[in-house]
């Protein structure tokens, strides 16, 4: 059995924060970036690919609205409150070479670009209701049994993404 020295101690630590480091820069941007490989179009039609590169949101949590008391409730409301994200959906840009239809070169390239727009969404929440009323005073101050009353919190997806077509 090993035995755990001051100096190897701190070189793991040392090791982990170095890595920690190294790690956060990559993480700190609000969208991961993709090029989508499309050249197995051309072996299926006879044009040329499309060049197609884009990003993945990463959506960032923010906090949720905790539950809160509503007099004449057992259970608080939000019981499972709904969790807000932002992210950033990220630039498009899709090029396609246009050839001339008469067959004599080509007549540029088609542009479709989308901008950066910022993205806000919340996940599903849900309220529940207790199956039993407050205690009442005719009852002896025993609760009388009800319902059970359930309500969904709807998620959210906001964002305003535009795009625009050029011919080069």
């Amino acid at each position: 059995m090993k035995k755990w020295t001051t100096r190897g101690s701190l070189a793991v630590l040392v090791a982990c924060a170095a890595s920690a480091v190294g790690a956060a820069p990559a993480l700190a941007g609000t969208s991961v970036p993709v090029t989508v490989p499309l050249e197995s179009v051309e072996a299926a039609l006879p044009v040329d690919a499309p060049a197609l590169s884009t990003g993945v949101p990463v959506p960032v949590p923010g906090a949720p609205e905790g539950p809160r008391h509503v007099t004449g409730n057992l259970l608080p409301q939000n019981t499972l409150p709904a969790v807000p994200f932002t992210g950033e959906l990220p630039e498009t840009l899709l090029e396609l070479p246009v050839e001339n239809p008469l067959g004599e070169g080509r007549l540029g390239v088609a542009q479709v670009a989308s901008e950066a727009s910022d993205l806000t969404l919340a996940s599903p929440g849900a309220s529940v209701g207790a199956p039993l009323t407050q205690p009442r005073a005719e009852l002896l101050g025993q609760p009388e049994a009800t319902l059970p009353q359930a309500g969904l919190v709807a998620p959210v997806l906001q964002g305003s993404p535009a795009a625009g077509l050029l011919l080069n």
